[in-house]
């Protein structure tokens, strides 16, 4: 005998969670409607360097910019439609967004601002940017 839990608000609360994710939405793109989305990026430390990682898919790498000023990073680009919506098409369901993006980067001190490097492959954006050489704490002979 198979034992089945009632859950007579499961439905209502899904329909609950989805109306709180359109409004959400909505709410984002009417407070900064020049994004109209924002890649996911993960940005990690190495020894030598900060790695940035964008993702990216179906961006052409030619329509992003990368530019560096007064330490902040910034990345600019724009996803345009897959396909161009005709008279006789019309979506029954759409998640895939388009438009422009762009996300500022504050980069701390040790950040060299010449030394940066960017790559894109199979839609993720990779950006290197090397650690400054830090001085290194010497010792000043006393002489008597």
């Amino acid at each position: 005998m198979t034992i089945r839990y009632y859950q007579p608000w499961a439905l209502l609360n899904g329909l609950s969670r989805e109306m709180d994710r359109a409004l959400q939405k909505q709410q984002k793109e009417q407070a900064n409607p020049v994004n109209s989305w924002q890649p996911a990026v993960d940005i990690r430390e190495q020894s030598d360097s900060f790695v940035l990682s964008m993702d990216i898919p179906g961006v052409d790498p030619k329509a992003v910019q990368v530019s560096m000023e007064k330490g902040v990073l910034e990345i600019a680009g724009e996803r345009k439609p897959a396909q161009e919506s005709t008279e006789n098409t019309s979506f029954h369901h759409e998640e895939r967004v388009q438009g422009a993006f762009q996300r500022r980067f504050k980069l701390p001190e040790s950040a060299d601002d010449a030394e940066i490097s960017a790559r894109s492959e199979y839609g993720v954006l990779e950006i290197v940017i090397k650690k400054r050489a830090e001085q290194q704490p010497r010792k000043i002979a006393i002489t008597h």
